[in-house]
């Protein structure tokens, strides 16, 4: 899948250049490859067309105004945890946890770590 979108991204640069700009600072590449892919499969209409009637500035704007910017605050959020969860080993609520793990549906990750948790290891003395 990576080299789907990675081939995506090539064909669409106002998207690549879009995306990029979510990436956060420190974030690696190997985490930025997954939570990369992660946004575009959810981004839907949040990310831009290729038209050019719309500037990137008219874009970053729209973006942060009304429903579009909480969507994308939330997919980002979204992405955050997800990642977290995948790489990190962190818990959500089941609610969330839900939300993200089907969102993620197809996002081969085949380097991940293994993470034991509290519960599994108290287990394991009893």
């Amino acid at each position: 899948m990576a080299q789907e979108v990675s081939e995506y991204l090539s064909q669409n640069p106002r998207v690549a250049a879009w995306v990029e700009t979510l990436r956060c600072d420190g974030e690696t590449d190997k985490h930025w490859r997954h939570r990369r892919e992660f946004l575009l499969r959810n981004a839907g209409d949040l990310a831009p067309t290729g038209g050019a009637a719309a500037t990137n500035t008219e874009e970053a704007a729209d973006a942060e105004s009304g429903t579009r910017g909480r969507q994308l605050q939330q997919l980002i959020s979204f992405s955050m945890a997800w990642a977290n969860h995948v790489f990190l080993g962190c818990r959500y609520p089941q609610k969330v946890m839900d939300k993200i793990l089907s969102m993620a549906e197809g996002i081969k990750v085949t380097d991940a770590p293994i993470h034991t948790t509290r519960d599994e290891l108290v287990a394991k003395k009893g």
